[in-house]
């Protein structure tokens, strides 16, 4: 299946400059296929059909939708292939310096939840400022700096539809780098940038796993045992990820406790919870975290955690576990973009094929009867630091879900050269044009930023730290101030 989601992207590249037709006969096998324009609802759609495996790609181009500043290009579509799977993308055009700009992609956590709530939300060509009905230009846009690829994933998040294959965050990273392979296929002009994966939450396993799964396939490309094109991996970005439970369902109990916001726990408590995680979460995840540790040891200790730390703790006060400064009845940010997303009009002019869905269940209990949430990608996430990519871990500090104690904990913990160093250095005010942002400490290609006043969607709380964090990352240098 994965061989055939290659074959139609680069059939498509080969094809893309010859008028719609048949390839017959006298085409090399790989090309016969048929490459069509249709109009759909008064939309112009490319369509490339494979002859060999049935495989389709189908997208809009320049759909006015989000980006709307002149001369920026922007295709939205399906990625389609073999038994019913059909992934969505949504890719922008740099603002400035396209042909030379880096590209970098975005991926939400959930697991399951779909990669427009970074787009329309967080750090996308356009947002809805204070609960608008309509988007309007960002200024703070990572498209400023970068051409930017979001991806519905997997299959059954957002605007993606058919069958999902995917029950962990380790059988998800093939068919990301799957659709990467089919994106420099059809946009050639690419092939070569530095690349950056960014993420956030549930992208504290997604972030270093995808990282990890493309190094291993550019080397297997370098030795000559895998046919693919090179992804130019050069960094790595993640804002209140979940890296490893052990730290952090730790760090609900310290944070609960001693946030600089507003305790949400007594001392008693503080006491009480601690030792409930000693005998009865921490031991569950260790059974998880050896190396024999099955699904079900890993899905209960997945269940264990919830029902003795994260729930309980969760509902000792009125609160928003993205936001602790809000009151759980009224999240936040605004979700007006999601009425946007589902509206005919704007689905046709994307070339969306099914209703949005932000984080539907599906896609969410196949990880959880894997138990994948349980599972630590602590090592992972060393070892793409030990192969020298830039790496920033960052987090909001009004954030209680992936707060900022675990994240910071994980950063300490990182297994690399600079480690010892990193772990004695003191935090320094990480400024904004001379504007304290948060603080910040780095040593080699890591760096650990908290970001005040934010929670756990940065880029929509601080957006000018978040792209000039990302910009600096981007750029192969650690974070600094300005």
């Amino acid at each position: 299946m994965r061989s055939q989601f290659l074959c139609v992207l680069a059939c498509l590249t080969l094809s893309s400059a010859l008028p719609a037709q048949e390839l017959g006969r006298d085409a090399a096998p790989e090309l016969r296929g048929k490459r069509s324009f249709v109009k759909r609802d008064g939309v112009d759609h490319t369509i490339f059909e494979h002859e060999a495996t049935g495989a389709t790609i189908d997208f809009v181009t320049n759909s006015g939708i989000c980006e709307t500043t002149p001369g920026v290009n922007q295709y939205s579509g399906y990625l389609s292939v073999g038994s019913n799977e059909n992934m969505w993308f949504w890719f922008f055009e740099a603002r400035n310096n396209p042909t030379t700009a880096p590209l970098a992609t975005w991926f939400n956590g959930g697991p399951g939840c779909s990669s427009m709530i970074g787009l329309f939300q967080e750090n996308g060509p356009c947002h809805f400022v204070n609960g608008a009905s309509t988007p309007s230009l960002n200024p703070y846009s990572f498209n400023e700096y970068a051409n930017m690829l979001y991806i519905d994933q997997p299959i059954g998040t957002g605007f993606s539809y058919g069958t999902d294959p995917v029950t962990s965050t380790v059988t998800a990273a093939p068919y990301v780098w799957n659709l990467l392979q089919a994106f420099f296929a059809q946009f050639p002009q690419y092939e070569n940038r530095d690349f950056g994966i960014f993420t956030e939450s549930y992208g504290g396993h997604y972030g270093p796993e995808f990282a990890s799964y493309f190094e291993a396939q550019n080397a297997a490309i370098a030795k000559g045992t895998l046919t693919g094109q090179n992804v130019s991996l050069v960094a790595l970005g993640i804002n209140n990820g979940w890296y490893d439970p052990i730290i952090q369902y730790k760090a609900y109990v310290d944070f609960s406790y001693n946030n600089t916001y507003t305790p949400l726990i007594s001392a008693s408590q503080h006491t009480s919870y601690l030792n409930t995680y000693t005998q009865s979460c921490l031991p569950a995840l260790k059974k998880c975290s050896t190396v024999t540790g099955s699904n079900s040891a890993c899905e209960t200790a997945d269940n264990t955690c919830y029902n003795d730390i994260e729930g309980p703790l969760s509902q000792v006060a009125d609160f928003d576990v993205y936001d602790i400064r809000e009151p759980s009845a009224d999240p936040y940010p605004p979700e007006t973009y999601v009425s946007y997303l589902q509206s005919s009009a704007v689905m046709s002019a994307i070339g969306a094929k099914s209703t949005y869905a932000e984080c539907p269940d599906a896609p969410y209990e196949k990880f959880a009867a894997s138990g994948d949430d349980a599972r630590s990608f602590f090592a992972t996430l060393s070892t793409v630091v030990q192969s020298g990519i830039t790496t920033l871990i960052w987090a909001g500090d009004a954030d209680w879900i992936c707060n900022w104690f675990g994240g910071l904990a994980a950063a300490n913990a990182i297994v690399y050269s600079g480690q010892t160093a990193f772990q004695s250095k003191a935090v320094s005010s990480y400024t904004v044009s001379g504007t304290s942002a948060g603080t910040f400490k780095s040593v080699g290609n890591l760096s650990w930023l908290r970001v005040f006043g934010a929670g756990h969607e940065v880029p929509y709380y601080q957006p000018a730290a978040a792209l000039q964090a990302f910009k600096q990352t981007m750029m192969k240098q650690a974070i600094s101030s300005t």
